[in-house]
């Protein structure tokens, strides 16, 4: 069995990305052919990322490509924030956004069939943790404009129709502030508003009254709560005085729709109790 020297360790280190024992292990596998080693690497990642294939990934990056009428979204997550912000993960998000915008692509499996499934696999081994991809999306508008918060991980498309790019991206921009959940009130969805309605009625302050304050006083609420809860009847950030459906008039738009997504919502992640975790595995 040939000596594993740590120069050796250090060239397939630096070759790789990958940890200190996993590359001497392989070294050693392998008698200490450096080629071979990265050949049985490159064999194992697929076991290896089909290992943690089950493992919870939240975290993550949203990019977004305009292209004339089209735009893109595409989600990818990581478990950690800190991987998320490793060179090699942005790199490989770029690439799946990039395919997804020459492609239009957006079931999951037939956007990363090919090189993409490849490199995901080697990200995941490479830096230890599970990556995934998930609602990529493509809009198609007269006017489009994106914002994503600093973080990357709020990402907002308007879809205008006339207007232009910047009035479309300052929209974007509040969607990404404000959150509303619909364009416009007659939008709302009718199971959200009896569901607002059973909650303003079960409200200490309705309790005893007559049937017709209720309903009047709960129709005032919910028309509030439309509002709130509307894009074109929110006050524009940048300016309160000014209704988002005012500024969309001033630039001659009128506002279709909007894409709002933050990253890992809608993942349930486990509760992890770190603390007896470790006294778990100190106790075993």
């Amino acid at each position: 069995m040939a000596n594993v020297s740590a120069a050796m360790v250090k060239e397939l280190r630096e070759r790789t990305g990958l940890g200190m024992m996993e590359c001497k292990k392989a070294l050693t596998a392998a008698d200490g052919d450096i080629e071979l080693a990265i050949e049985d690497l490159r064999k194992n990642s697929g076991l290896k990322a089909a290992k943690k294939a089950d493992r919870t990934a939240a975290e993550g990056k949203l990019r977004v490509i305009i292209n004339g009428g089209v735009a893109v979204v595409v989600e990818v997550n990581s478990e950690t924030d800190f991987a998320a912000g490793d060179a090699n993960f942005n790199a490989f998000a770029d690439k799946v956004v990039e395919k997804l915008a020459a492609t239009k692509e957006t079931d999951v499996a037939a956007l990363m069939a090919g090189e993409l499934e490849t490199a995901r696999e080697a990200l995941v081994q490479k830096i230890g943790e599970n990556i995934t991809v998930r609602r990529p999306a493509v809009i198609e508008a007269e006017t489009l404009g994106a914002y994503i918060h600093s973080n990357g991980k709020i990402a907002c498309i308007v879809a205008l129709k006339g207007g232009d790019e910047e009035t479309a991206k300052d929209i974007a921009m509040h969607v990404t502030a404000s959150n509303p959940r619909v364009v416009r009130a007659e939008d709302m969805p009718a199971e959200v508003v009896e569901k607002e309605k059973e909650i303003i009625k079960a409200q200490p302050d309705m309790a005893g009254k007559p049937d017709e304050i209720v309903e009047k006083m709960m129709g005032g609420r919910i028309n509030k709560f439309l509002k709130e809860n509307s894009l074109l009847d929110q006050p524009f950030v940048k300016n309160p005085e000014q209704t988002i459906a005012q500024l969309a008039k001033a630039a001659g738009a009128e506002v279709i729709s909007f894409l709002r997504l933050e990253v890992g919502e809608g993942i349930e992640v486990e509760k992890v109790d770190f603390a007896a975790e470790v006294a778990a595995q100190l106790k075993g």
